[in-house]
């Protein structure tokens, strides 16, 4: 069984010495093997900000309230997110698995295993889990159909502590039946780490009724405030993209004039 992780440990500053020392530098902000120093710098918070200006940098949130996506519900969304982007994009993704690893520590310091989503909560799991010296394992969507027919991969013992580790909130519903899962196995859910959150009011009325606590890296808000303020969109723009984020099936918002 893993260890809770207390105040007192700093994984991911002993990460970051450590992978100075094999790539034979001094830098102990040094998080790859290179001069460069990540945005958020070992010792620096990882702030809602931070991430959302990561985000955006990489595209990994898009937002087009003049050219609305349809999404697979037929909702026509003026805002696109894509985390798996941040996997490619090495300085993003090591602030995002800097703060999955802060959220844990500081959110659910009693945590004993980390579990992914998949596939999306995977890599993040993996990387975080290396960062805080604990295990981790995912849950499929459904069963296997074969071998040992296996929903939760990874060694999970009754009544351990675990942190869910996700990519996106939206609704709430797949992270739920995650929690669903891991609670039938025996394991108590301290809640979700998420990278962004659409702050809808269904999906927080959602997690609250399953009794899920999340914490997300950024959210919807933020975004789009970092997005205003640095010209990616308009004070006009922004305040019909939160008049969507309040009620996703009135498309009133795209039209709206401001």
């Amino acid at each position: 069984m893993g260890r809770p992780i207390t105040g007192a440990d700093d994984p991911v500053a002993a990460y970051l010495r450590a992978t100075a020392e094999f790539c034979g530098s001094s830098d102990t902000d040094a998080a790859v093997c290179g001069n460069e120093t990540p945005a958020g710098a070992a010792g620096s918070r990882i702030t809602p900000e931070l991430i959302a200006a990561d985000l955006l940098n990489i595209h990994a949130v898009f937002l087009r309230p003049n050219e609305p996506f349809t999404w697979a519900s037929g909702i026509k969304s003026p805002i696109y997110c894509d985390n798996r982007l941040t996997l490619t994009a090495p300085e993003v993704r090591l602030d995002v698995e800097r703060g999955l690893a802060q959220t844990v520590r500081e959110q659910y310091p009693e945590a004993e295993v980390l579990m992914g989503t998949s596939t999306a909560g995977i890599a993040h799991a993996a990387i975080t889990g290396h960062l805080l010296n604990m295990p981790m394992g995912y849950v499929r969507s459904g069963s296997k159909d074969h071998g040992r027919q296996n929903r939760i991969e990874g060694r999970l013992e009754p009544g351990q502590k675990v942190v869910v580790i996700e990519d996106l909130i939206s609704t709430g519903g797949s992270a739920i039946e995650v929690v669903n899962a891991l609670r039938e196995a025996g394991a108590e859910v301290l809640g979700i780490a998420s990278i962004f959150t659409y702050g809808m009011k269904s999906g927080r009325e959602r997690l609250a009724a399953a009794g899920v606590k999340n914490v997300s890296l950024t959210d919807f808000d933020t975004v789009t405030d970092v997005a205003a303020k640095s010209g990616y969109i308009t004070d006009s723009d922004r305040a019909r993209l939160l008049r969507f984020r309040d009620n996703p099936s009135d498309e009133s918002w795209i039209t709206a004039n401001h």
